[in-house]
């Protein structure tokens, strides 16, 4: 009997890691990585760690830290109050869910997977693709319970196939050689990319999908639980490892082909390089797998909080309805301009997430709440401050003298000392 317990565990950690990995795996983690081994050059390896730790180790360690301190809402309640963790939860999700990640898919999948095969005045058919991609995203996202195994089971090992052809032929037959780095900050530029990837922020929409899945509820909270999530976040962090890595090395041999092209049209230059019509049919299929699967994970986590945010009083339904219609208005001003309004929000966003997903991993050790909103409000201060110097608009007061700062981990300073104030006051009073 503890035998087949044994064995039902392991499966239950692979159909749940997988699951994982395709959620994690999507718009921004096809794109990004290629355009980051392009500008890295020799140095693609440090580059690729930054955008690894910032994204891949970060977001599945912040599923199981997240779960085992009971859940995305009661952990963030727990460590900020309720306000601050509403506060927290409802920026995640709808950075995640609803304006930026979400409907990126759906316009990542159109560059990739539609517009290279109509041609000119591609993009004037946009608007009836979003249609059509959150009209199957919304069927499938329906049966929430249903989510995991369907991703899990169906959708990721034809997605990691279509995957492991594309990155062995680019190792195979590199389009060029590697040259020196085009730009001087290699990792932060890592770090930036794993930021946009949106990945972290999964840490709360993902584990409302993982925690209500009927593979998870299938073990007893405790230890058994704890131990697929474990084994699950581990196996999906190799798995994008390794996809990571195949992909941007792929992007440090591909500068014959041109060092000024967007992200989504170097990739489809990479794999038009290497596998000709061919390959721009994989990609399609490649990329429409992991975005539909990414999608479907995002209009779910996030109509599952506002239900239960909003009381029940709106149905889980209707809130994915909302989700959709929203998704497909955002995604047709283009990927590239849902890009670049990402960006500066999510510097401002991710280092106060990040500190609490951090402090949450010591969370039986921390036990006063001070810690982590004085952590947390430093990380914001800090997020904003560093926004406002990259742009130029504050310059009186440089910022670039901060320890971490080339590696775009500026912010910790500013959480460390927020949560010795945090600790201070407490002993204080």
């Amino acid at each position: 009997m503890e035998k087949q317990g044994s064995i039902s565990l392991t499966k239950d950690s692979v159909i749940v890691g997988f699951a994982l990995f395709a959620m994690f795996f999507g718009a921004g983690n096809l794109i990004f990585p290629p355009t980051l081994g392009q500008a890295s050059g020799t140095l693609w390896p440090w580059g690729f760690i930054g955008f690894l730790l910032a994204d891949a180790v970060l977001s599945c360690l912040g599923v199981f830290v997240v779960n085992a301190a009971g859940g995305p809402r009661h952990a963030f309640d727990r460590a900020l109050g309720k306000v601050g963790g509403t506060v927290l939860g409802t920026a995640a999700i709808l950075c995640l869910c609803v304006l930026f990640a979400m409907p990126r898919t759906a316009a990542t999948t159109f560059e990739l997977s539609v517009a290279p095969y109509l041609g000119e005045g591609a993009h004037m058919w946009l608007v009836p693709f979003s249609v059509v991609f959150f009209v199957i995203v919304f069927l499938l996202a329906c049966r929430k319970s249903r989510v995991v195994d369907i991703i899990g089971k169906f959708f990721t090992p034809t997605l990691v196939i279509g995957i492991v052809v594309l990155i062995v032929a680019g190792i195979a037959h590199p389009i060029g050689s590697v040259e020196a780095p085009l730009t001087s900050t290699v990792f932060q530029e890592g770090v930036r990319a794993g930021y946009q990837a949106m990945d972290v922020l999964g840490a709360a929409a993902f584990s409302i999908i993982i925690l209500d899945s009927a593979v998870v509820k299938a073990h007893p909270e405790g230890r058994p639980r704890l131990t697929l999530l474990a084994r699950a976040s581990i196996g999906a962090v190799i798995m994008l490892g390794l996809v990571y890595g195949g992909l941007t090395y792929s992007g440090a041999t591909s500068l014959p082909l041109g060092s000024n092209l967007s992200q989504a049209d170097l990739l489809v230059a990479i794999v038009q390089a290497l596998l000709g019509g061919a390959g721009l049919v994989l990609l399609s299929i490649i990329v429409l797998l992991a975005c539909v699967t990414t999608a479907v994970a995002l209009v779910s986590s996030a109509a599952d909080f506002f239900h239960v945010l909003f009381g029940g009083r709106v149905s889980y339904n209707v809130l994915l309805l909302a989700d959709c219609v929203i998704g497909a208005l955002i995604c047709d001003i283009g990927l590239d301009n849902i890009i670049q309004f990402a960006d500066p929000v999510l510097g401002v966003v991710y280092p106060p997430f990040i500190t609490v997903v951090v402090l949450l991993l010591f969370h039986r050790r921390i036990k006063s709440r001070r810690i982590y909103q004085g952590a947390a409000i430093g990380a914001l201060v800090a997020g904003v401050a560093l926004e406002l110097y990259a742009g130029g608009v504050v310059t009186a007061l440089p910022l670039d003298w901060l320890p971490l700062y080339s590696m775009g981990l500026g912010w910790i300073t500013f959480a460390f000392v927020g949560g010795v104030i945090g600790w201070t006051v407490e002993r204080v009073r």
